[in-house]
């Protein structure tokens, strides 16, 4: 059984998307720069995607719409670009739940550039603070950047609200929608939204393609310069499949949008019935207005990661949080900004749906969820497993080797994997019958020059090099 519930971290191409890109490798495979039969084939694919996006986003134009790599990069263009064309502005203002590629850059700003950052509050529910919002709009501010939908818990902010407030003081206002796109509707024109980014790997077309809208009229610095591609605002030959997949992917997206929110929002209610029956379990933001594929289920004292890896070995797959800061060790920025308690900020889950998956499938993540908790709650108390899963695990059945609580994280600390591993050992380690690690401590004992070694010859050397301390009355 194989069960995929992190469609917020990326999706499978459809078909129809594969399909209609496949083509672009191998016969229709030329330059939309050149002038020749192949290339005006090439060019004219380019052009119907524009307007493909530009009918999903509902923008005035097609020429609205910038071609490039992915989010990340639609997001430094938008920003970088908005702080230089206000040279005199030297403000900016986000939310305290954005997504690393916002806070990241806005980090870097404030230290190198000296741009002053004001962070948005939000409360327990991801709701933004409007007032403390009201209170930092000033005409020294040259940028807003505020995410349509939050990817951990799907919770939707009031970014059409928000670019009305913005634009009175003359601020640009830009929106990370890279996790609404194609999941709720939009209409860019009934709005004062300037610019725009998304990323089509969210939307069932391949990696590596994205667009960043930007509105007629808006002062735009290029940040890759080049050629004269994309009206001379992104240098570089145009990832021409990517492009004709993400046109396609849109266009499947508005065809499907609402049949894809009635189906989904039922399967989520299904999936979060189940999950609320688990002890010291609850739904991050469920009072809130979130995402229709979105679902984010905190455990108290138990690690994420832990019950993570017991689903991943039933086939279940969901995330803790953001995939662009996965083996990051501290918890996640957005459950403290909602002030999520401590004893379950390490503890959350993400599952995240699509069309792809069923109700039978959902039910069956919760009833695994629901035996992962237990298993990983007695495990913590006793050192002994509550339900073994159905195909063995290694590490839970070998007493010589840790619970291993945090996954794909090579970089910890030698103080923190060490603290990590007292957590997973605190009352199994005691036990005369179960040996906490012996290989670990022979490791360690190897690497401590004053452990006492059987060899008489270091005995001696060691007396040698360190006499015993003598009192000094001694003879």
């Amino acid at each position: 059984m194989s069960i995929y519930l992190d469609h917020n971290a990326t999706t499978s191409v459809d078909p129809d998307v594969l399909a209609a890109m496949l083509p672009f490798f191998t016969e229709t495979f030329g330059n939309p720069s050149s002038k020749h039969g192949p290339g005006e084939v090439a060019a004219m694919a380019v052009q119907k995607a524009r307007a493909q996006v530009q009918s999903l986003l509902g923008a005035d134009y097609p020429h609205e719409i910038m071609f490039n790599s992915g989010g990340t990069e639609s997001v430094n263009s938008a920003i970088v670009s908005a702080l230089e064309s206000a040279p005199l502005r030297r403000e900016m203002i986000i939310s305290a739940i954005e997504h690393s590629a916002v806070r990241t850059l806005a980090d870097w700003l404030a230290k190198n550039k000296g741009i002053r950052v004001h962070t948005i509050p939000v409360d327990k529910n991801g709701r933004i603070d409007v007032v403390a919002y009201k209170e930092a709009l000033s005409e020294r501010v040259a940028v807003v950047s505020m995410m349509w939908a939050n990817n951990e818990t799907g919770t939707i902010l009031p970014v059409v609200e928000l670019a009305e407030m913005a634009k009175e003081v003359g601020a640009v206002f830009h929106t990370d929608a890279v996790q609404a796109v194609g999941k709720i509707p939009i209409d860019l024109k009934a709005t004062e939204i300037d610019m725009l980014s998304l990323s089509g790997h969210k939307l069932h077309a391949p990696k590596g393609v994205g667009a960043l809208y930007l509105r007629k009229g808006l002062r735009f610095r290029p940040q890759i310069k080049g050629g004269h591609q994309e009206r001379g605002r992104r240098a570089g030959t145009e990832n021409v499949p990517g492009i004709v997949a993400l046109g396609k992917a849109a266009e499947l997206a508005g065809e499907r949008m609402e049949a894809d929110a009635e189906y989904l929002k039922p399967l989520r209610a299904k999936l979060e019935a189940g999950l609320r029956e688990i002890p010291n379990a609850y739904i991050v933001a469920a009072d809130n207005d979130r995402l229709p594929n979105t679902t984010s289920v905190a455990f108290d004292y138990i690690e994420s990661e832990s019950i993570l890896l017991l689903l991943d070995k039933e086939g279940i797959a969901g995330s803790s949080g953001s995939a662009c800061s996965s083996g990051s060790f501290e918890p996640s920025h957005v459950l403290q900004a909602m002030s999520v308690p401590e004893t379950a900020v390490r503890g959350a889950v993400r599952f995240s749906l699509s069309r792809e998956n069923t109700e039978a499938r959902s039910i069956a993540c919760s009833t695994y969820c629901r035996a992962s908790s237990r298993n990983c709650a007695r495990f913590l108390l006793t050192g002994r497993q509550a339900i073994r899963p159905r195909r063995r695990a290694p590490m839970l059945d070998r007493p010589t080797t840790p619970l291993p609580v945090v996954l794909n994280d090579t970089t910890l600390r030698d103080g923190e994997q060490r603290r990590v591993w007292l957590l997973a050992w605190r009352k199994s380690w005691r036990s005369p019958r179960r040996s906490p690690m012996p290989a670990f401590r022979r490791s360690r004992s190897a690497r401590l020059p004053w452990v006492r070694k059987k060899s008489p010859l270091f005995a001696r050397s060691s007396r040698r090099a360190c006499p015993r301390r003598r009192s000094p009355g001694a003879a």
